[in-house]
C-alpha cells in the first residue's frame, strides 16, 4: 500500500507502514513504521522512521524529521531542520527551515519564521515575516519584513509592511499599519495603530497611538 518512484524512495530496509507516497531520489528513505506521508522531491522526509500524516514537497522539505507528526512543508528545504516537532506548516523557500522541535508554527512565504528553532505557536505571513526569530512564542507577523529583526520577543502581533521590523526583545506589542512601531527595539507593551502610528519609538513603553503619523 506504499508508493515509491525516484532511487532510494523508500528504501530504508523493513516497511511495515502503509500508504506513504514517496517520489524522488530518497525519499522517505528512511522509513520503517511511518504511515501516511507523502515526500515528493530529493531527500523530502528522507529521516522519517515511524511518523504519521507528514507532507514535505521540495527538495529536503521536512527532511530531518524523524518521529514529527502531521506537519506540512512545501518549499525548497521548508522545514528541513525539524526533527520531532509535530503540527507544523511550512510553505516558502526556507520557511522555518531552522525549526527542530518547535510546534504549531505557520509560515508562509520565502524565510518566513526561517530561523525558529524551538518556539511555538508563531504565525509568520510575508516575505522574511519573523524570519530572526529564534525562541520567542506567541508571535504573529503578516506583511513584509513584519518582526524581521524580532529574537526573542514574545506575544507580539505585527500587521502590515515593516511593522515592528526593527524589534529584537520587546514584547506585548501591538502594531497594525505599514511602519507601525518601526523603530521599536526593546519597549514593551506598545500599542500602535495607523499608517507610521509610533514609528519613532524606541524604547518607550506602554503607549496607545491610534492614527496615521501620530
Amino acid at each position: 500500500n506504499n508508493v515509491a518512484l525516484g532511487d532510494g524512495a523508500l528504501s530504508g530496509g523493513s516497511l511495515s507502514g502503509n500508504y506513504n507516497i514517496a517520489i524522488g531520489d530518497n525519499a522517505l528513505d528512511a522509513a520503517t513504521s511511518a504511515t501516511e506521508n507523502v515526500g515528493i522531491g530529493n531527500n523530502a522526509l528522507g529521516a522519517v522512521t515511524d511518523s504519521t500524516a507528514n507532507t514535505g514537497i521540495g527538495h529536503n522539505s521536512g527532511a530531518s524529521i524523524t518521529t514529527g507528526d502531521s506537519n506540512t512543508f512545501f518549499g525548497h528545504q521548508s522545514g528541513d531542520a525539524t526533527t520531532t516537532a509535530s503540527n507544523n506548516t511550512g510553505v516558502g523557500k526556507d520557511a522555518l527551515g531552522a525549526n527542530t522541535t518547535g510546534e504549531g508554527n505557520v509560515a508562509v512565504g520565502q524565510a518566513a519564521l526561517d530561523a525558529n528553532t524551538t518556539a511555538n505557536y508563531n504565525v509568520a505571513v510575508g516575505l522574511q515575516a519573523a524570519s530572526a526569530n529564534t525562541t520567542a512564542a506567541g508571535i504573529t507577523a503578516i506583511g513584509y519584513n513584519a518582526l524581521l529583526s524580532n529574537t526573542t520577543g514574545a506575544n507580539n502581533t505585527a500587521v502590515g509592511r515593516q511593522t515592528l521590523d526593527a524589534n529584537t526583545t520587546g514584547e506585548n506589542n501591538v502594531a497594525l499599519g505599514q511602519y507601525a512601531l518601526g523603530a521599536n527595539t526593546t519597549a514593551n507593551s506598545n500599542t500602535a495603530v495607523g499608517h507610521q502610528a509610533l514609528t519613532a519609538n524606541t524604547t518607550g513603553t506602554q503607549n496607545t497611538v491610534v492614527g496615521a503619523v501620530s
